[in-house]
């Protein structure tokens, strides 16, 4: 099975504290990384001849709630040559304040299509993308305030004196 093969490799590489938890139980499992070594470990599992993840299929930023004071990023790898896949996340704890974003390291510089996706997860939820290489709104106006994924956004009722209805 790839996801014991990976967690394998990783290990090999980083020691077992790369590894922060495992989730088998889901239809998809994940390894839980730890947040400072995401991009090397991408990397490293993107060029070994076992796994070659060639591919960045999504990339998606996850606010837990209110209540756990937590952000994260889901990294779902696949390799087209060997057809296998695997979900890595990164999470940590952060207070919320838009002065104080939650910072992840980019792995634009692994797959050049990370770029897209970080910048849509600075956007909508407010995580900073360590390294990105042109970080900025991608869906929003420049002028907006505030991250619309995020659990407790309030939403705008006008955007420069025009009234948004829902």
């Amino acid at each position: 099975m790839i996801f014991d093969r990976v967690k394998e490799i990783l290990i090999e590489k980083f020691g077992e504290q790369v590894i922060v938890a495992e989730e088998r139980d889901q239809k998809q499992p994940a390894l839980v990384i730890l947040p400072d070594l995401i991009a090397e470990a991408c990397l490293l599992l993107r060029d070994h001849p076992d796994t070659w993840f060639d591919f960045l299929s999504c990339l998606t930023g996850i606010d837990y709630g209110v209540e756990q004071n937590k952000f994260g990023v889901v990294y779902h790898l696949s390799s087209i040559i060997k057809n296998h896949q695997i979900v890595l996340k990164v999470n940590l704890e952060n207070d919320r304040a838009l002065t104080n974003l939650p910072i992840f390291k980019s792995v634009s510089e692994v797959w050049k299509t990370a770029e897209w996706h970080e910048r849509e997860a600075f956007d909508m939820v407010g995580i900073y993308f360590e390294n990105h290489p042109d970080l900025r709104r991608i869906l929003l106006p420049d002028d907006w305030q505030g991250f619309p994924l995020r659990k407790d956004y309030q939403n705008a009722e006008e955007y420069h004196n025009i009234k948004i209805e829902f």
